[in-house]
Order: C-alpha cells, then sequence, then structure tokens
C-alpha cells in the first residue's frame, strides 16, 4: 500500500450513456468545491485497466459509480468493499467492471482503503448526455457523502 496520504476520488461512467455517466457528473460538481489539497478528483470514465495504478498510489480512494440494483432511482449507497465481491457487478459500458480492477489490484499489492459511493439507475441510454431528474437530484447527496467520509479521515488522523 502506498504512504501517499492524499486521497482520491474517480467518477467512474460515460457521459454518453445518461445516468451511467452519473460518477463523472458528480466529478464535475465536486471539481467545484473547496477540497482539502490533499485530495484529487479524477474523471475515471469507462473504468479500465489505466485506471489500476491509481490503487497503489492513493489511500484512501473514494469511487463513484452507478449501479443497476433493486433500489430506486437516485438512491445512493454507501460501502466500505473488502473484498472484489463486495464490488456490484460491472455495467456494459465499461472496459472492465470494478470488480474486475480490484481483483487484479489485489494480485499485486495490498489494497488502500476504500469507499465505494454508488447511485442507482434504472437503465443506460445510448448517445444520451443529460441525467434523469432522479439522478440528477442525487448530485448534491454525493457530494454531502463525500465531505463525510473525508470529514471521517480527517477525525481519524487527528485521533492518531
Amino acid at each position: 500500500m502506498s504512504t501517499n496520504k492524499q486521497t482520491l476520488i474517480p467518477g467512474i461512467g460515460n457521459l454518453l450513456m445518461g445516468d451511467e455517466g452519473v460518477g463523472v457528473h458528480a466529478i464535475v460538481r465536486l471539481e467545484k468545491e473547496k477540497l482539502p489539497a490533499t485530495v484529487q478528483c479524477v474523471d475515471g470514465g469507462t473504468g479500465g485497466f489505466h485506471l489500476l495504478s491509481y490503487f497503489h498510489e492513493y489511500d484512501p480512494i473514494i469511487l463513484i459509480d452507478a449501479t443497476i440494483d433493486e433500489k430506486a432511482v437516485g438512491t445512493l449507497s454507501v460501502i466500505q468493499p473488502q473484498f472484489a465481491t463486495d464490488f456490484p457487478r460491472t455495467l456494459s459500458a465499461h472496459d472492465i467492471g470494478l470488480r474486475d480492477l480490484i481483483e487484479t489490484a489485489i494480485l499485486s499489492a495490498p489494497l488502500p482503503k476504500i469507499f465505494l459511493i454508488t447511485i442507482s439507475i434504472y437503465e443506460m441510454r445510448s448517445m444520451v448526455m443529460d441525467l434523469s431528474p432522479e439522478v440528477e437530484a442525487s448530485l448534491p447527496t454525493i457530494v454531502e457523502a463525500v465531505w463525510k467520509i473525508l470529514n471521517s479521515l480527517t477525525e481519524v488522523t487527528q485521533n492518531n
């Protein structure tokens, strides 16, 4: 694991697939915030192995991605996955799924602390850049969730 105390926030998604691009939309929102200097936001696009090095360079990582599940559209969930199987199944617009990326990262080094913020979507719409009203309405909640995680990390650091 890296000794770098920088936090990475990659937003995963394809902007041309409607709600599936919510992770990237969230990064655009977060870049307007006054985040600590130790936090870097990155448009993670559709995932892929080009993100692999981040898992060895940053600790912690706050991933933001869409998921198709049984929850209402726009529902936000935050988990701290410990294993590749804790990640949601891939959405077909991604080159590889987060689960695949994590499995590969585990092979080469211990994982950093990871927080996964997922936003429930109903479907992927091809060649649509706008978010549905429900997913658009979740963007402020995503920003709040990121701040909550960042604040909890600061408290842990101060208590050590």
